[in-house]
């Protein structure tokens, strides 16, 4: 059973930085593609960040430029660098697979940006 352990969330001011990271457990995970999603307060879950087993990332406007995701496949684990931050990225962020079936949800760590 495949489970994700999101962590590196905290309080940042405008424009910081801050390095999520997911820890993957199952012996699937070099072959899933991944993505970093976000739930913010009364709004709907979204995709913003995803990266293939090879080839490039691809990442909602709203971030595009300013976070970037990576894997380490031996680690099973998968990053996601965000810069620049804005009032508007906060939400909880979670990770799972980009493509197919969606496994079930790990707790998610917060991120809140606000000065």
């Amino acid at each position: 059973q495949v489970q994700f352990v999101e962590s590196g969330g905290g309080l940042v001011q405008p424009g910081g930085s801050l390095r999520l990271s997911c820890a993957v457990s199952g012996s699937a995970f070099s072959i899933y593609a991944m993505g970093w999603y976000r739930q913010a307060p009364g709004q709907q879950r979204e995709l913003v960040a995803a990266i293939p087993t090879g080839g490039s990332a691809n990442y909602a406007e709203s971030v595009k430029g300013r976070f970037t995701i990576s894997r380490d496949n031996a680690k099973k684990t998968v990053y996601l660098q965000m810069n620049s931050l804005k009032p508007e990225d906060t939400a909880v962020y979670y990770c799972n697979r980009a493509v197919g079936r969606i496994l079930d949800w790990g707790q998610g760590t917060q991120v809140t940006v606000s000065s």
